[in-house]
C-alpha cells in the first residue's frame, strides 16, 4: 500500500458498507478535496459493535469495497477489522494505524452527521481526539448545531470546532472540521431493499460492485 507523507492527513473511512455505494464514494472524495487529505484508507467492519449483523459476511463486504475503489489510486482497503475475530471498535484501530504510522501522521476520521451525533455511545469515545482529528460530513445548508448534541460532546465540539484544513496539516489529531458534501439521496437500506424486491439498483453504487451481489445471490431474503 501507498501512503501519504506525513504532511498530508490520511482519510480513515469505517463502516460496514453493506453495500459500499456512491453516497460513500463520494463522502471519500469531496472529503479528500476539501480537506487537502492525500488519500483514504477505508476500513469495512468485521464485526460492527453499534449495529446489529450485516446482511453478508465481513469477507463479501470486503469483497465489495475492494471493487468500489479499485480505480482511484489514493483510496487503499484496510482489511484488519474483517480479519480480526473480535468485534470492531475505533480506538483500537486507531492505536493500531498510530502505531503503524507514527505518532506525526495527520489522521482524519471521517463520519456523518449522525454517527458524530452518537459519539458518546462509543466505546472510549473521549480517546479518539487524542488518535485522530474528526471530519464531519452534513448536508448541505445544514451544518452541525451544537445544541442538539449531548452536552459533553457539544463542549468538545465547541473546544475543537475552530480548525480548518491547514491545522489538519499541522497537527496529528485533536481538531473537529466539519464540511458539507453533496447529498445523494443513496442508502445501503434502500439498495437492500431493492434488491430483496427484485427491483434495480442500477446507478446507486458502482456496476463491479452489483454484479457481485448478483453472481452471489446477496440481499434476497433481507
Amino acid at each position: 500500500m501507498a501512503y501519504p507523507k506525513s504532511s498530508e492527513p490520511l482519510g480513515l473511512f469505517g463502516g460496514t458498507f453493506d453495500p459500499v455505494h456512491f453516497g460513500h464514494l463520494r463522502l471519500a472524495e469531496e472529503a479528500m478535496e476539501r480537506l487537502a487529505l492525500g488519500g483514504v484508507r477505508w476500513i469495512p467492519a468485521g464485526q460492527p459493535a453499534h449495529r446489529g449483523p450485516p446482511g453478508v459476511s465481513a469477507r463479501q463486504r470486503l469483497d465489495m469495497v475492494r471493487l468500489a475503489v479499485a480505480g482511484n489510486p489514493r483510496f487503499v482497503v484496510d482489511a484488519a477489522e474483517v480479519e480480526a475475530d473480535s468485534p470492531s471498535y475505533t480506538v483500537p484501530t486507531l492505536e493500531r494505524l498510530r502505531a503503524e504510522l507514527g505518532a506525526a501522521q495527520p489522521l482524519a476520521l471521517l463520519l456523518g452527521a449522525d454517527a458524530f451525533a452518537g459519539l458518546e455511545s462509543w466505546r472510549r469515545w473521549r480517546e479518539l481526539f487524542a488518535l485522530a482529528h474528526i471530519a464531519i460530513s452534513h448536508r448541505p445548508g445544514f451544518p452541525i448545531a451544537p445544541d442538539t448534541l449531548p452536552p459533553a460532546l457539544a463542549a468538545e465540539f465547541a473546544a475543537r470546532q475552530r480548525c480548518d484544513a491547514a491545522a489538519l496539516r499541522a497537527l496529528p489529531a485533536g481538531c473537529i472540521v466539519s464540511v458539507e458534501m453533496t447529498q445523494l439521496a443513496i442508502s445501503a437500506t434502500q439498495i437492500r431493499q431493492y434488491q430483496a424486491a427484485g427491483r434495480s439498483a442500477r446507478y446507486l453504487l458502482p456496476d463491479k460492485v452489483l454484479d457481485y451481489i448478483q453472481t452471489h445471490s446477496l440481499y434476497r431474503n433481507t
